[in-house]
């Protein structure tokens, strides 16, 4: 998985990318595994729809896709 998603990068890709990306989406109470939106929403869309701060929320994922990259 590349490490670095851009503004762009949907949720459905991120989770493909790296599963232990789907971690911190349940952590936040997210259901994007499974979610027909999951293909079209990117981070900043997922953040609003679940009221949750994007920029933490993009923190956790960069951080969780990197500590998986070296695992």
């Amino acid at each position: 998985m590349k490490r670095n998603f851009s503004d762009d990068t949907t949720m459905d890709e991120i989770m493909h990318g790296s599963p232990a990306a789907i971690r911190v989406l349940l952590q936040h109470g997210m259901l994007c595994v499974g979610c027909p939106i999951a293909s079209f929403h990117t981070i900043a869309d997922a953040a609003r729809e679940h009221d949750l701060n994007e920029e933490q929320l993009s923190c956790n994922l960069r951080a969780a896709i990197e500590s998986s990259d070296y695992d």
